[in-house]
């Protein structure tokens, strides 16, 4: 997969490519970073790609033909076609099923506005759709668009090491992640589950779904409105509801009463 980034700081986002998932995937060829700088496409002495916007009112707004001709440079480097993202505070919310549908893409072109934004009639001719990450404000869309390329990377086809880590993550299916536990077994802080030192696989799946379904309605019962659950998940999750344990036992020095 290859990712162009248009940007006027292309070097912030290249920067990705050298750590983590990104990076693996860079140095495994299954995913290609370039960067554009808009600034590259400019005429004039100043390089100019902004101007004040129509109407008053404080910032700067980027012009339409620097970016025309930075998103055809872009184009005409990767060989063709490609899905063009604006990432912008006015775009859809990105979420994991956003996230899926954008890795199977072959290419993609990541356009990262600044100042007050971008020309309305270059989205309107150019951009095939707007993603936010956030209801807040940046600065500019390379942050955004570092979360995407993460995001993007961890679903390429042989760059995590253990495939079922993506199916497992959190929203994956709708929902939150269930907790994780790993040495050692008991500590001052708690101890791990029973359930899971088992051995009993459908024991620790039915906990974890248990467990996924409690944090969700906790934590984003938002994710959970409009869903229809089955039997078996209302069962867990009235379970979850009733038992005041919680998922990690209490402490016994933690619950001893104060002098």
């Amino acid at each position: 997969m290859r990712i162009d980034v248009v940007s006027l700081f292309p070097e912030f986002v290249a920067q990705c490519a050298a750590f983590g998932v990104v990076g693996r995937a860079v140095e495994r060829g299954l995913l290609a970073i370039h960067g554009t700088n808009p600034r590259d496409h400019a005429e004039g002495n100043y390089r100019r790609v902004d101007d004040r916007p129509f109407g008053g009112g404080p910032g700067m707004v980027m012009l339409i033909d620097p970016l025309r001709r930075a998103i055809a440079s872009a184009r005409q480097a990767g060989g063709g076609p490609a899905r063009v993202v604006y990432l912008s505070p006015q775009g859809r919310r990105l979420d994991q099923a956003g996230v899926r549908r954008l890795a199977a893409e072959p290419r993609l072109i990541l356009l990262c506005g600044r100042y007050e934004g971008i020309d309305e009639r270059f989205v309107r001719a150019e951009v095939d759709e707007e993603l936010s990450i956030g209801d807040y404000v940046l600065s500019g869309g390379e942050l955004p668009a570092a979360v995407l390329i993460d995001a993007i990377a961890r679903l390429q086809e042989g760059v995590l090491n253990d495939a079922e880590s993506a199916v497992q993550d959190s929203f994956e299916d709708g929902l939150l992640d269930c907790p994780h536990y790993t040495r050692p077994v008991e500590h001052a802080l708690g101890a791990v589950p029973n359930v899971l030192l088992s051995g009993d696989h459908a024991r620790i799946a039915r906990w974890r779904r248990m467990q996924a379904l409690g944090r969700t309605a906790e934590r984003r019962p938002d994710l959970l409105e409009g869903r229809t659950l089955s039997k078996a998940d209302a069962a867990l999750l009235a379970q979850y509801r009733a038992d005041a344990s919680g998922p990690i036992p209490p402490d016994p020095e933690a619950t001893q009463a104060r002098p």
